[in-house]
C-alpha cells in the first residue's frame, strides 16, 4: 500500500493529538496558571480581561519553566501563524493572538484549531506540500509547506508533552 505525503503527516498529526488528548482531558482548571518553578513563564489578564504571554525577544537564562496556561498559548500563537501561513492568507503577529482564558476555554481553543489545522492538511497534495514556505523560518532556508507541516507536528509533541509532564506532577501533588 503507498502512503502520500500528506497522508503520513495526517497520521502523524492525528497520532499526537490523540496522545495530547489523555492530558487534555485531564487538566484541572487550577493547573493552569500554577507556577512550576521560581523562574517561570506564564501569562496575565490586562484590565481589560485578556491574556498576554510573558516573553523575551532572546531566549533568558536561565530558561524560564513556562505554566500550563503558556504552554497552550504558545500552542495556539503557532498554530494559528502555521495555518494561516500554509492558506496563504499571512500570519498574524504574536501581540495579536491572546490566550483564551483557563480551563475549558483553553482546551476548546486547542480543539478548533486542531480542526482547522487537519482541514489545511486534509487540502494539501503533495504538490502543495513542495510549495516553498518561510514559516517559521526565514526565506533563505529553502524549506517547504511539507517542511511546515512536520514542524507543527514536532512542536505539537513537544509542548503536549510538557503539558503532560506538568499535569502528572501536579496530579501526583494532590
Amino acid at each position: 500500500m503507498s502512503t502520500s505525503r500528506t497522508e503520513l503527516l495526517r497520521w502523524q498529526a492525528d497520532l499526537t493529538w490523540s496522545l495530547f488528548t489523555y492530558h487534555l482531558d485531564r487538566l484541572d482548571p487550577g493547573d493552569f496558571l500554577r507556577e512550576p518553578a521560581a523562574v517561570c513563564w506564564t501569562v496575565h489578564e490586562d484590565a481589560d480581561g485578556r491574556w498576554w504571554p510573558d516573553w523575551a525577544e532572546s531566549e533568558p537564562d536561565p530558561v524560564p519553566v513556562p505554566t500550563i496556561a503558556w504552554l497552550t498559548w504558545h500552542i495556539g500563537w503557532w498554530w494559528t501563524t502555521a495555518v494561516a501561513d500554509v492558506r496563504g492568507t499571512g500570519p498574524p503577529g504574536r501581540t495579536e493572538i491572546a490566550w483564551p482564558g483557563e480551563g475549558a476555554a483553553a482546551v476548546a481553543w486547542l480543539r478548533e484549531l486542531r480542526e482547522e489545522w487537519t482541514a489545511v492538511l486534509d487540502g494539501l497534495d503533495d504538490a502543495a506540500l513542495d510549495r516553498p514556505s518561510a514559516y517559521p523560518w526565514d526565506a533563505e532556508a529553502g524549506l517547504t509547506v511539507g517542511h511546515t507541516a512536520a514542524w507543527v507536528n514536532a512542536e505539537l509533541m513537544k509542548n503536549a508533552a510538557e503539558i503532560g509532564q506538568l499535569r502528572l506532577r501536579y496530579a501526583a501533588e494532590r
